[in-house]
């Protein structure tokens, strides 16, 4: 398993953080930025990471800015990402077996332990097979030919 992540300068020291934390568990990660805590847009880090996803350059990736909000609006804007904005391990649990994320997104003011849980929730879970979340998951890819509201 190779992991992608990603910070703005909020989340820089988190993003460090966690590097160590999945460096400590064996977990190989690509880093696609930022490298300080100087203001960047967190557009681009988003981006570059999405990239990685859809070039199969890691198999999943983690995202962390001030809130997680603004980089998984971007996160989500990337044709074939699946990202989900998570609060708790037990979110990014269900953002995988349910929604089949293939990248999450979190606030970089978690404590540590929490970061490092929902990490290890999300990292560990793996996408169901059943059919109800297999139609969902259509109907979201399929979303821009649907009938517009």
């Amino acid at each position: 398993m190779k992991i992608g992540i990603a910070s703005d300068h909020k989340g820089y020291k988190m993003k460090e953080k966690i590097k160590k934390y999945l460096s400590k568990k064996g977990i190989e990660y690509v880093d696609y930025g930022t490298d300080s805590t100087l203001n960047v847009d967190y557009v681009d880090y988003a981006l570059s990471l999405c990239k990685g996803v859809l070039d199969k350059q890691v198999d999943n990736g983690i995202l962390i800015c001030g809130t997680g909000i603004g980089m998984s609006i971007v996160a989500n804007k990337v044709k074939g990402i699946m990202c989900a904005k998570v609060d708790d391990a037990n979110e990014a649990k269900l953002a995988k077996e349910h929604n089949h994320a293939n990248v999450i997104s979190f606030s970089a003011n978690h404590f540590l332990f929490t970061a490092k849980d929902i990490v290890d929730a999300y990292l560990d879970a793996g996408p169901l097979d059943l059919e109800r979340y297999n139609r969902r998951i259509d109907k979201i890819k399929n979303i821009e030919k649907m009938k517009k509201y």
